[in-house]
């Protein structure tokens, strides 16, 4: 039974034409209150996660329910369809559980709240933010265990509920919520940042349409979306053929021995209307690795990638969900049956977008992505100071961005481009920790035209004895390179102990013991390359080794010759480049690496750890 909204003015909206310029200062008006949601979250959330991170996401929506600024995409017009129960002024809606909203929520540390925006008794917008809380109770620190089985052991599950009605708030709720974490205190002033994010979002809209008038808004949004509509219809038309294309990517490992799993798309058009078919992908996962990925969206990510890549002047929103069938099978990694585990869902996350720049491009290379988003590494780490204390950290790291057609990937970038990373300062103030290095690591960018971006190294000194936990990819499966480009370099992980000795550790490894003095290399993947990298100029392969981007040897991938400080010998060098061309085959559109069983046969020798064993499915698994 769908919800059903209370207005106590049910006087419908007249639609009317918007001029240019009213539209403008609307839209831009609605882009900067979406701003002003993120600077009230990080002034108010206390998380590094979120304060620090910026691990949140914003929305503001018509009131349909259809975005019309924000990033991840609408949830609202699902959660109408299937909330039972009533919408009325002074409501707030907040949830947590991924089963409960189709995965507009992917894993239960996301907290979401909702709220309806009512003026003068009719319903005009919704305001929605959600964010990644750093605990929420279940069997490990961090919330996150990568060998749960289910979603029963990842800690506490919010379905929609109401912790504000008609003005009052439910405090008992909120008692009962906080019990259930490690760190209430972090997750308190977090659920307030993202309340308080909701309310601002919610002020404006009313001022906007109270200077304009609440027809002009409305009609407002909707030439928005129109906008958008026309835009993007036009964009699949020009990028998007009838002639059925796959992509095809692969989750390294499930942390407990089993990998790697295939993601697989298949695009084709019909008409005006896209299709994207994950048929072929693996079943699920019996470990969190799975995704329960909204069909809304992953919509929404195939529009900011198509919008980013052909005109990034398009505001993207809802407008255009109309022109995407997307095609998810039940039971698969991407749609998991419950009660699945699903915390550790950033790594098919990630591959979401790796697997559309292989799809997107390839009618059009030239405007090919390589991969590099892949995932976003996750540490934890957790116990007792000297004092007594308990501490609790958890931060995203970040890898190489990939090679792209114009120019470089950036360094030790976040997928999401929002994010920021957590400052040393803040590390070693509040955690017992000192960061001995924070640098990006040379050559792990694959060679191209355009580099891809590097990885970063950054090591942890512990100052207390405590666990780490670790949750990151590309470790077995390199980020792929296109048009000739080179594939990048794989994450490393490496616990270097007090008394000299190290090992090397897994890129998905729970409750690791350190003592004070211990050191953690933290290694993230590079992005690939893009093009042929005998075409990069050899003056700038020159700056990068001084730069440190680039080692001397690292420059012979490009056919450079040049010594520690930059120097270029001409003549060698297009003697070397001349020798590479005539002796490496015609550049593939994809360069992969090694295949799977190659990448199995030599993980030992080249990782330092064991390959992981193909997945078993039971017939039925395989079936669905």
């Amino acid at each position: 039974m769908p919800a059903q909204i209370i207005q106590t003015n049910n006087t419908p909206f007249n639609k009317i034409a918007i001029d240019p310029v009213t539209l403008d200062i609307i839209e831009n008006a609605l882009r900067n209150a979406r701003i002003e949601m993120d600077a009230t979250l990080v002034r108010t959330a206390m998380s590094p996660g979120i304060r620090e991170q910026g691990d949140a996401f914003p929305l503001i929506a018509d009131h349909t329910g259809k975005m019309i600024v924000g990033q991840f995409g609408s949830f609202i017009g699902g959660f109408l369809d299937n909330f039972e129960g009533t919408l009325e002024d002074g409501d707030m809606i907040f949830l947590s559980d991924p089963y409960s909203c189709a995965g507009a929520v992917s894993h239960s540390n996301d907290w979401l709240v909702l709220l309806p925006v009512f003026k003068d008794g009719r319903l005009i917008a919704f305001t929605s933010m959600f964010g990644h809380q750093s605990d929420i109770g279940g069997k490990v620190v961090g919330s996150m265990p990568i060998n749960a089985r289910s979603i029963f052991e990842e800690g506490v599950r919010i379905p929609p509920v109401k912790i504000w009605k008609k003005g009052e708030y439910n405090d008992d709720l909120m008692k009962l919520v906080m019990h259930q974490t490690r760190k209430p205190d972090w997750c308190q002033a977090d659920l307030n940042a993202l309340i308080a994010s909701c309310r601002v979002a919610a002020r404006r809209v009313i001022e906007m349409a109270t200077r304009f008038g609440d027809d002009v808004y409305i009609s407002a949004t909707q030439e928005l979306l129109a906008r958008n509509h026309r835009a993007m219809k036009s964009l699949i038309a020009m990028a998007i053929g009838e002639e059925p294309v796959s992509f095809e990517d692969y989750i390294c490992d499930d942390g407990m021995g089993a990998g790697p799993y295939k993601i697989k798309c298949t695009m084709w058009r019909e008409g005006e209307k896209v299709v994207l078919d994950f048929a072929g992908t693996d079943p699920q996962s019996q470990a969190s690795i799975n995704f329960l990925l909204n069909e809304n969206m992953f919509k929404m990510f195939f529009g900011i990638y198509m919008i980013m890549v052909f005109d990034p002047q398009i505001l993207f929103n809802d407008g255009f969900y109309d022109l995407i069938d997307v095609r998810i099978p039940d039971g698969s990694l991407l749609k998991p049956k419950f009660p699945a585990a699903l915390s550790g869902r950033t790594h098919a996350l990630g591959r979401i977008f790796d697997i559309l720049g292989g799809l997107l491009g390839q009618k059009t290379p030239e405007f090919l992505n390589a991969a590099g988003f892949s995932s976003s590494p996750h540490v934890f780490y957790s116990g007792n100071d000297k004092k007594g204390d308990w501490f609790q950290l958890f931060q995203i790291g970040f890898g190489g961005i990939p090679g792209r057609p114009m120019g470089d990937g950036p360094d030790g970038h976040s997928l999401w481009p929002g994010f920021t990373n957590v400052p040393n300062e803040f590390l070693e103030r509040y955690f017992p920790l000192l960061i001995e290095r924070y640098e990006t690591e040379p050559d792990s960018g694959g060679a191209g035209l355009h580099r891809g971006g590097n990885g970063i190294h950054m090591t942890y000194r512990f100052l207390a004895a405590g666990t780490i936990s670790i949750h990151d990819d590309r470790w077995f499966v390199p980020p792929w390179g296109v048009n000739g480009g080179e594939p990048g370099k794989r994450a490393r992980k490496i616990l270097e102990k007090a008394d000299g000795t190290s090992q090397i550790i897994g890129n998905k490894v729970e409750d690791v013991h350190v003592e004070e003095g211990d050191q953690l290399h933290f290694i993230t993947w590079g992005g690939g390359g893009w093009g042929d990298a005998l075409d990069r100029d050899p003056a700038l392969v020159g700056k990068e080794i001084v730069q440190g981007l680039v080692t001397v040897e690292g420059a012979k991938a490009y056919g450079v010759i040049a010594n520690a400080n930059g120097d270029v010998d001409a003549d060698a060098t297009e003697a070397l480049r001349s020798r590479l061309r005539q002796t490496r085959g015609e550049l593939p559109l994809f360069n992969y690496g090694p295949g799977i069983e190659t990448l199995r046969a030599n993980c030992e020798t080249e990782t330092g750890l064991k390959a992981p064993v193909q997945p078993v499915w039971t017939t039925l698994e395989a079936a669905e």
